[in-house]
């Protein structure tokens, strides 16, 4: 099974909309996918219109016990672990727990014959709780704005797996909310899309993606031939081809 989280330390860049409409994107590609929720504010769960079972909570989630909280979405092959407001102090828990940096791949990977892919949607800061996800992820992908602030975020990504001594060749990244008619947009992209570590697949800013808070379902399954489908179809690809996954 290989882990893969979708982190920014900023907020209100894409990343839920991309971890959602990516874990769509892998299941119908076939992987078994688990969608795991890390955000206390729950959006992914929301956008599935699932919310956790009574007993569950963050104690239980780093406890290992996952198997009787996984909750099946509408859609085959995608499977849900889903937010509770107790994660908001994860990152206090392993401290106090004093967990290894690797614990959170340890409990995800007691899923290893169930799934193919675990998918996490991180929450937006820079904790301890993002140096696990860093060290236990085969791949960070982080969407990137195209400006300055959000380049910035993405910088302190990178100064992160440095303190962390976790391998960079993890990172990887993608212009998000992209407005071509905006010069400064055009720019950033210019400047910085001959890195390695941004993918040529890009988001466009679209309504379509914006309706997923009225439709709560992936883009490619409210408008399976939408320029957001495709769009996320296409960086699904990508990342598949990057992470090597077949």
């Amino acid at each position: 099974m290989k882990i893969l989280a979708l982190y920014c330390s900023k907020g209100g860049v894409g990343k839920t909309t991309a971890s959602v409409n990516l874990a769509y994107a892998a299941a119908q590609q076939g992987y078994a996918t688990l969608l795991c929720d890390l955000d206390p504010q729950g959006a992914s769960s929301y956008y599935f219109r699932i919310r956790p079972k009574k007993k569950f909570n963050s104690d239980k989630l780093l406890g290992g016990k996952l198997d009787k909280f996984i909750r099946g979405t509408d859609f085959d092959d995608l499977d849900l672990l889903p937010a509770h407001f107790s994660h908001r102090n994860l990152d206090l828990q392993l401290d106090r727990d004093n967990k290894s940096a690797t614990h959170l791949r340890d409990i995800l990977m007691t899923q290893k014959k169930d799934y193919d892919l675990a998918l996490l949607d991180c929450p937006p800061n820079l904790t301890l709780l993002s140096e696990n996800v860093i060290a236990s992820a085969d791949m960070v992908i982080s969407p990137v704005i195209p400006t300055t602030l959000s380049i910035l975020s993405f910088e302190q990504l990178l100064k992160l797996f440095h303190k962390t001594g976790a391998d960079k060749k993890k990172a990887h990244a993608f212009f998000s909310m992209v407005e071509r008619r905006k010069s400064l947009h055009n720019s950033v992209i210019s400047k910085y899309r001959k890195y390695r570590l941004f993918m040529k697949s890009m988001i466009p800013y679209m309504a379509e993606v914006e309706k997923m808070g009225i439709t709560r379902k992936p883009v490619g399954a409210a408008l399976k031939r939408s320029t957001a489908a495709i769009a996320y179809d296409r960086l699904w690809k990508e990342i598949e081809s990057r992470g090597q996954l077949r």
